[in-house]
């Protein structure tokens, strides 16, 4: 009976995550958000900001500890079939020529302000915010890395709503994201090494075991797995054996890389990245693990994330504020002008500077992914991951408004954005 009682204690949770999440992300939309938006306010809501304050004995009752730990293994689960699919999509014809160069400079121009400067925040608010024991520069590391991501996946969807994903001013943008992303997750695996393992011989066995898993994995697990491609293109179609295949080689990928100390999404992101091209294979995996997977258990996740997410220092007289307001200054800046100034430096007009720049600010999911991370290996307090959550909120929920303000539908249109600078600054 036990067990039952479990059982409908955890679809009780699920449900309320999935109605909860439903109804924000389409509240969102009719604001002219992008879901990931309202479904990261939603998870907020269900933990101290609004559920834990004005029902704790109903928000006590639906995510008690071994209900959290279970949404928890699902989320896990979510997020490495999500990084998987992230990284299984994204198109490697994209980053060749000079819109690789270019795209190389945007993404560089966007992670290193906004590190520095994340840095230098986290050096400002070191005493206060950081956990007991921890490493100033392990820190550092971890402040100004998570404010140096961009949403991939999210900005993608953008793009292609407003069909410019295949211009030369969307390909730029998305291929700068995709670095950004691959260059935070390898950061992370780097910083979880050094701050996690707790000793130098700890952090070298994680930084080689991780190495060596991704060069496996992107050289001879690469042409394995491009012949399950070229059999998926022979019938049409990925076999419920060769899905079967698929999904245990990321369980694998994700236990394997959770067990030497860099969390089981580098190696969804990893394997991901060493599925075929083939747009069979794409589509079928797409049809196949996406709805689940974002309907379902990444909602999971972002209930977790708000369960975690402590609001008292946000009170009256609250002693977050000023961090809040230095780290969401760091954030914004570092990209906004970081990126802004350097595709008004590569010949675009100042309007498309300002709506890249708007668009590298949109951290989505990427971010809270990252610290959630950081919160399980204990590299951030609770106080500086509530922080954090409101710049991926805040900063995620300005991209389009920048964007739109920046480049309105009729110069959207009226500008063929395959010449850079004809948009009037």
């Amino acid at each position: 009976m036990n067990q039952i009682h479990f059982a409908l204690q955890v679809f009780a949770a699920l449900a309320v995550v999935l109605v909860a999440t439903t109804v924000c992300g389409r509240l969102a939309m009719l604001i002219k958000q992008p879901r990931v938006v309202g479904e990261m306010i939603a998870g907020v809501l269900l933990g101290p900001a609004l559920l834990g304050a004005v029902a704790p004995g109903v928000q006590a009752q639906l995510f008690p500890a071994d209900v959290k730990s279970t949404l928890y293994v699902l989320s896990t689960i979510g997020l490495t079939f999500y990084m998987f699919l992230v990284g299984s999509s994204l198109d490697h014809g994209l980053t060749t020529g000079s819109n690789a160069r270019k795209a190389g400079v945007l993404a560089v121009s966007g992670i290193v302000p906004t590190f520095l400067l994340g840095a230098g925040a986290a050096v400002l608010f070191f005493d206060t915010l950081s956990p007991e024991g921890s490493s100033l520069w392990v820190f550092m590391l971890f402040v100004g890395g998570a404010l140096s991501i961009t949403a991939f996946p999210m900005l993608a969807r953008i793009l292609q709503e407003r069909g410019i994903a295949n211009t030369p001013i969307g390909g730029l943008t998305l291929v700068a994201a995709a670095i950004d992303d691959a260059v935070a997750w390898g950061f992370l695996a780097l910083i979880i090494a050094v701050g996690a393992s707790g000793s130098p011989s700890g952090a070298l066995r994680t930084i080689i075991g991780a190495a060596i898993f991704a060069a496996l994995m992107l050289t001879l697990g690469r042409k394995w797995l491009a012949k399950l491609g070229e059999r998926a293109e022979r019938d049409g179609k990925l076999s419920r054996d060769m899905m079967a295949i698929i999904l245990l080689v990321v369980l694998v990928a994700g236990w394997y890389t959770d067990w030497i100390g860099v969390f089981s999404v580098f190696g969804g992101f990893i394997t991901g990245l060493a599925m075929p091209k083939s747009a069979v294979v794409r589509h079928e995996l797409e049809t196949k693990l996406t709805d689940l997977n974002s309907i379902l258990l990444l909602p999971v996740f972002f209930a977790f994330s708000g369960l975690n997410t402590q609001v008292s220092g946000f009170g009256s007289g609250g002693a977050l504020w000023f961090p809040l307001a230095v780290i969401m200054l760091a954030a914004f800046a570092g990209k906004y002008l970081g990126c802004g100034l350097v595709v008004r430096a590569q010949g675009y007009s100042w309007r498309y500077a300002s709506a890249v720049g708007g668009l590298m600010n949109a951290r989505g999911l990427m971010i809270l992914i990252f610290i959630n991370i950081g919160l399980a290996y204990e590299l951030v307090t609770p106080e500086m991951f509530a922080i954090l959550v409101a710049v991926a909120i805040v900063t995620t929920a300005a991209a389009m408004p920048i964007y739109r303000a920046s480049l309105p539908d009729h110069l959207e249109a009226a500008a063929d954005v395959r010449t850079p600078a004809k948009v009037s600054s």
